[in-house]
């Protein structure tokens, strides 16, 4: 399913990225609702071997304003990657392809190289995808150590039992009454319940399992609207 991220406590002025939702998490596949929807006319248009531009025409005004059919062609670049990322934006589908490929032509060093210019923060921010496959490719060159500070970075550490433990701790009444004692203000108390019940969650996918809870921690934070979102229901 795709979907709109809405992030509770995003920056001003941060658009919600779009993402494919999985029984894990979350994939993202654009920044934003523009650089998707441009990506898929560019892409139409690219393989439309003569058809009528069937999605183009679908997204009216704002596809206008977003590309011209044609521009694929008249830009005299072969390679559909390379017009995205000079036209569009940048993609993590499409940084991964690119690193791979680097990988197909021998080419380690730029490989690496990309593979650690996917994982700067302010490309993706929020999420650990860039940093899981930063860590699989320094595997793949054998650079032990760096793939696992990278994994690190991304939370993908093993979950060792006490990990787990210590997260179950965190979000009874017994961790949050030591929170506060130790003066953590009430709304990043019930934050971080929330955000460690979505890692509970996250180890075996019952995201259903929590979602009242998760609720009713953005509320506690005065964070009724996210509260409400997550509770809606068509």
């Amino acid at each position: 399913m795709t979907a709109l991220l809405r992030w509770p406590t995003a920056p001003p002025g941060m658009e919600m990225p779009v993402v494919e939702v999985r029984k894990h998490g979350v994939w993202l596949l654009a920044n934003n609702v523009d650089q998707y929807i441009h990506r898929i006319l560019v892409e139409e248009d690219a393989e439309s071997h003569g058809s009528n531009g069937e999605l183009f025409h679908a997204s009216s005004e704002a596809g206008k304003k977003l590309y011209t059919r044609g521009d694929f062609a008249e830009s005299k670049i072969s390679n559909l990657d390379v017009y995205l990322f000079k036209k569009v934006g940048l993609f993590p589908d499409l940084l991964e392809r690119k690193v791979l490929r680097h990988f197909e032509e021998g080419d380690q060093v730029s490989a690496l190289v990309t593979g650690e210019f996917y994982t700067k923060k302010d490309l993706f921010p929020g999420f650990g995808r860039p940093f899981v496959f930063n860590a699989e490719i320094l595997l793949k060159v054998g650079r032990t150590s760096e793939a696992k500070d990278s994994a690190r970075v991304a939370g993908i550490a093993q979950w060792e039992d006490e990990q787990i433990e210590y997260i179950k701790e965190k979000v009874t009444e017994e961790g949050r009454q030591e929170d506060l004692k130790k003066g953590k203000a009430p709304a990043q108390v019930a934050l971080d319940e929330a955000a460690f019940l979505l890692d509970l969650a996250s180890i075996d996918g019952t995201w259903g399992d929590y979602l009242e809870r998760v609720a009713e921690c953005y509320k506690e934070a005065g964070l009724n609207e996210i509260a409400n979102f997550i509770l809606y229901r068509d």
